[in-house]
C-alpha cells in the first residue's frame, strides 16, 4: 500500500507542476463533442506524465483516464485519472482546478488524491483511515438545516438537451432561497464538501474520473453519497448527491419533487 501511495503522490504532484507551469500562458485549446467542452494540450501533458509514472512502477495496472479512455489489463487495480479537472476554468485563467486520481481495487475505491497546485491544497483519503487536507484530518459540516446550508452544483455541457433538466433542479433549490454555488470542478466540489466549506453537492452526467478520488475523500470525512433516489452510489453512475449526511434526505425530497 505504501508503494501505491508514494506513486500516487509522485504522479499527482508531477502533473500539478505541469498545470502550474502553463497556467496563464499560451497553449493549444480544442473542443470535444460540443464547443464548450474543452481539452487543452496541458490536459494531455498532465495525463501523459501521470500515466508514465504509474506505468514505470506498476506496468500491469489498469488505467481509466479522461483523455485516453481505458487501458485494460488483467490486474485488479485500476487508476482513475482526471489530469485537469476544471479545464474551462483553467483555459479562462480562473485558478479553480485540480489533478484528481483515485485508485480502485476490485469494485472499491481504496485511495484518492486531489491537488490544486495554485492554492497548494491537497485532499487525500485511504479507505478506512480518514480524510485529510494538507495532512490535517477533515470532517463534513454539522449543519442540519437545509435553509442554512451552502450548496454547490455543476451543469453538464449538454444541459439544453439533457432529459434530466438540470436547470429545473437548480431552480428548485434557489427558489427556496437556498444559496447555491458553481465552481467548475466536481472533484473540488466533493473535497470542499468533505472539509465543510459546502454542506451538499449534486450534479448530473459525471464520469468516473470526475468523482473517484473525491468520493472516497468525502466518504472518509463522514459524508453521505447516493444517487438521486437514495440508492448506493458508484463512480460509474452519471448522477451524484453528496452531503454531510444531515441534510441528505431534505435534498433528496427537493430533487424529486414535481415543482
Amino acid at each position: 500500500m505504501n508503494e501505491l501511495k508514494e506513486t500516487l503522490y509522485k504522479a499527482v504532484y508531477a502533473a500539478g507542476d505541469i498545470l502550474k507551469t502553463y497556467f496563464q500562458k499560451k497553449f493549444n485549446i480544442e473542443s470535444k463533442d460540443i464547443i464548450s467542452n474543452l481539452v487543452t494540450e496541458v490536459d494531455k501533458r498532465s495525463e501523459e506524465k501521470i500515466i508514465k509514472i504509474i506505468k514505470q512502477k506498476f506496468p500491469e495496472h489498469n488505467i481509466l483516464s479522461e483523455e485516453i479512455g481505458a487501458v485494460r489489463t488483467e490486474s485488479s487495480i485500476k487508476w482513475i485519472i482526471d489530469p485537469l479537472d476544471g479545464t474551462v476554468n483553467y483555459a479562462h485563467k480562473i485558478p479553480i482546478f485540480c489533478v484528481s486520481v483515485g485508485i480502485e481495487q476490485g469494485n472499491e475505491i481504496i485511495m484518492g488524491l486531489v491537488y490544486n497546485p495554485l492554492s497548494n491544497e491537497e485532499f487525500f483519503a485511504e479507505k478506512g483511515k480518514g480524510a485529510y487536507l494538507n495532512k490535517k484530518k477533515i470532517k463534513v459540516s454539522k449543519e442540519k438545516n437545509l435553509k442554512k446550508s451552502l450548496l454547490v452544483t455543476g451543469f453538464p455541457y449538454n444541459t439544453s438537451k439533457n432529459p434530466m433538466d438540470p436547470v429545473k433542479t437548480f431552480s428548485k433549490f434557489v427558489n427556496r432561497d437556498i444559496p447555491v454555488r458553481r465552481i467548475g470542478s466536481a472533484a473540488l466540489d466533493l473535497c470542499w464538501t468533505a472539509c465543510g466549506r459546502f454542506d451538499g453537492f449534486w450534479e448530473y452526467n459525471l464520469n468516473p474520473w470526475d468523482t473517484a478520488a473525491g468520493y472516497l475523500i468525502l466518504k472518509e470525512a463522514g459524508g453521505k453519497i447516493t444517487d438521486f433516489t437514495g440508492k448506493k452510489y458508484s463512480v460509474y453512475l452519471k448522477e451524484i448527491l453528496a452531503t454531510n449526511g444531515l441534510i441528505h434526505k431534505q435534498m433528496l425530497r427537493i430533487i424529486n419533487t414535481d415543482d
